[in-house]
């Protein structure tokens, strides 16, 4: 009849990302944001999932950090461990979960459904399935530098699917213009980009400076920096905001974070809000070309990584003054002020300040000063829960700190 409509109620899925048995293992990143906040390729975890499923996430993290990143709960919910990092097999499987049913890898849960987050799981009441393709995993700190390359992959497929780059300037030196992409509004002029070896994105509004020579994997993303003559190594990301130079190598800066001068950084994470001083070097493989061993909050002791090159673990809102030194797998926390000669020990507490001489705690009053600036200087706003959050770090890292 004309006028006349039929309406049909589809269902609605909600997506909660749970941060899974893996939390502490991605310390100091995960004191300051659940696991599904961590970056790894070009997008945040939380970021991959939502491409794929279409629908925004909430999280399910430690008490403290819930105000910021707060919890939503439906009716029918479908949980999802934040370490697994999404594919097109795996969120179909998700997608098609039915209510008493969890997906499974091995003996480690990836997702089931459930009407009642609050409830205690008994997975041996559900139906398990299993899932037998491969996923990249982030388990530990290391993965997000060493698995970065495959991540990076994906995401660039993944972004770039069905559509066309901006057109790459005359001036620009370029191996492999298939697999670069350039969004609207970035600006590189007299640079050379190399990407035989993996994909090269450069994001929104983000600027390669003249003279740098790129070679991918590599993601530059949305109002990034690369400065004059800088020299990088794939598979990097420096995430928004960021402003990078000097040597790079297999390193990943989540945002918002400055290596602005000459100096080396390699096989590293750098966490938000961070400072590189200029001519600052870590050095990522031993003399005598050992295994790594890189600091470990659950056993606090210094874990084996089964990789030979690693190199700084730096947590948010950290600085380190003009000519820092670091060791082969250093660990340093949440608000770190590092300066003077010398290397500093190889697990620096968070709110330390001091270096190689020893370190004092760094009160969070006046930590919270320098954020208010950092911040504000990008436009950003220090809030309360963030003060908060950094408060509930102070406190649960006082028995690291060594006056």
């Amino acid at each position: 009849m004309k006028g006349f409509f039929i309406f049909t109620k589809s269902k609605l899925m909600n997506y909660i990302l749970f941060d899974g048995p893996n939390r502490n293992n991605l310390l100091p990143f995960t004191y300051t944001r659940p696991v599904a906040d961590i970056r790894v390729g070009i997008l945040t975890i939380r970021e991959k999932w939502e491409k794929y499923l279409g629908y925004t996430t909430t999280s399910i993290t430690e008490d403290y950090l819930s105000e910021k990143f707060p919890m939503v709960e439906f009716e029918e919910n479908v949980m999802i461990n934040a370490s697994y990092l999404p594919n097109r097999e795996l969120v179909e499987m998700i997608k098609n979960l039915k209510e008493g049913q969890a997906l499974f890898k091995g003996e480690d849960v990836i997702a089931f459904y459930t009407k009642d987050t609050q409830e205690e799981i008994n997975f041996e009441a559900y139906q398990s399935l299993e899932f037998q393709e491969d996923v990249l995993t982030i388990e530990n700190t290391w993965d997000i530098f060493s698995k970065n390359g495959k991540a990076i992959q994906e995401d660039f497929e993944l972004l770039t699917k069905d559509r066309t780059s901006q057109v790459i300037p005359k001036s620009v030196n370029v191996i492999g213009a298939a697999h670069i992409f350039i969004e609207e509004g970035a600006s590189l002029e007299f640079v050379t980009l190399n990407a035989s070896n993996g994909p090269i994105y450069i994001g929104k509004n983000a600027e390669v400076m003249e003279n740098s020579v790129i070679r991918g994997p590599f993601a530059l993303c949305e109002n990034a920096t690369v400065k004059l003559a800088s020299k990088i190594y794939g598979p990097t990301t420096v995430g928004p905001y960021s402003k990078v130079g000097g040597e790079i190598n297999n390193t990943v800066i989540f945002g918002y974070s400055n290596k602005g001068h000459d100096g080396f950084l390699g096989n590293s994470v750098i966490g938000e809000w961070c400072n590189i001083g200029a001519d600052s070097n870590n050095s990522n493989l031993k003399n005598n070309y050992a295994e790594v061993r890189l600091w470990n909050y659950n056993t606090e002791g210094f874990a084996r990584t089964g990789l030979q090159f690693c190199g700084l673990m730096m947590g948010d809102h950290s600085k380190c003054g003009i000519n820092t030194m670091f060791n082969t797998g250093t660990v340093v926390g949440v608000s770190v002020n590092i300066f003077g000669s010398g290397f500093p020990r190889n697990f620096v507490p968070s709110f330390s300040w001091g270096g190689s001489n020893g370190f004092t705690t760094y009160l969070t009053k006046k930590a919270f000063e320098v954020a208010k600036v950092v911040m504000k200087r990008r436009n950003e706003t220090f809030t309360d829960k963030d003060a908060a959050i950094m408060q509930h770090v102070f406190e649960v890292t006082k028995p690291f700190r060594r006056d």
